[in-house]
């Protein structure tokens, strides 16, 4: 059998870094046939199948799986090598999608320090409430939302969160209140938050008003923007307020308030990812801050 030409197996690595013929031919500066030429062809060469498409996607068959993991570090070394002798500084991008409350109030405040960490990495936060679709999708890493159920996927809680109320200072002074007292204000509510005041009503003993006055928002960052606004009195993660508490900016009002304690935000992407470099120095910072957090 004749040698199988490097070419065909870098344009495969591409294709199956990315998941997607269109994004590796935009890459690589050639057309979609072209690359799927080349696929074709290394296919013929091996005797396997190693693509096959899913809607306009592509995946990769447990032949191609097992060849990708057998090149993929290889392919890396290559890259930084061939970057080195050109006397280049590898710079390598990594793509993470985040809740807007949580790249707005959590990761952005922290994003220097691992810029700092890392120089040779640049990165590109997506701030959405959108599941990632990793088959048709170039991310790397997600900070999902929800309750940590997606099969198929790697998923490792990012933290536990506790949720609190919380106003402007100029609302209600801290501790000033008892619980039942938050009734007499406007609830500030966070329609997608698995915290909600039903549940924190009923662990605090009081019993609702048939009619109260609240306010509702979509997104969490609004919601604790409202409260320190002067709006009324949020009930919302102690994680995702950590700037705004330290500041001074939200309070808890509520003398002797129960705690909801539950893990709400997700680090998830697909098993193959974790043998990516970039990808284990970005969960292993987020593992450090997790630390950093629990011991603070």
């Amino acid at each position: 059998m004749s040698q199988v030409p490097i070419r065909s197996i870098w344009v495969f690595h591409l294709v199956a870094r990315s998941r997607s013929i269109t994004r590796a031919a935009g890459e690589l500066g050639v057309t979609p046939s072209a690359v799927s030429q080349q696929i074709q062809s290394l296919e013929t060469q091996l005797g396997v199948s190693l693509l096959a498409k899913v809607g306009r996607g592509v995946v990769l068959t447990e032949a191609g799986e097992r060849f990708f993991e057998s090149i993929d570090e290889s392919a890396e070394l290559i890259t930084e090598a061939t970057n080195a002798i050109r006397g280049y500084r590898s710079v390598t991008t990594l793509t993470v999608r985040a809740t807007p409350t949580l790249s707005n109030k959590w990761l952005l405040p922290r994003l220097e320090q691992f810029l700092a960490a890392n120089p040779d990495l640049e990165v590109r936060l997506d701030g959405t409430n959108e599941p990632t679709d990793f088959n048709r999708e170039a991310v790397d890493v997600e900070i999902r939302h929800g309750d940590g159920k997606w099969p198929g996927l790697f998923v490792e809680g990012l933290t536990e969160e506790s949720f609190i109320p919380v106003c402007s200072p100029g609302l209600a002074g801290p501790g000033s209140l008892e619980a039942g007292d938050i009734l007499g204000y406007r609830l500030i509510h966070s329609v997608k938050s698995q915290a909600q005041w039903p549940r924190w009503l009923a662990l605090a003993g009081v019993e609702p008003r048939e009619r109260w006055r609240r306010v509702l928002f979509d997104r969490s960052h609004m919601a604790i923007d409202a409260a320190a606004g002067g709006m009324g009195i949020a009930l919302e993660s102690t994680l995702m307020m950590q700037r705004e508490l330290a500041a001074g900016a939200v309070v808890c009002p509520v003398k002797t308030p129960p705690e909801i304690r539950i893990v709400t935000q997700w680090i998830v992407c697909p098993r193959d990812h974790l043998r990516h470099k970039k990808v284990r120095t970005f969960l292993d910072w987020l593992r450090a801050e997790r630390s950093a957090g629990a011991t603070a």
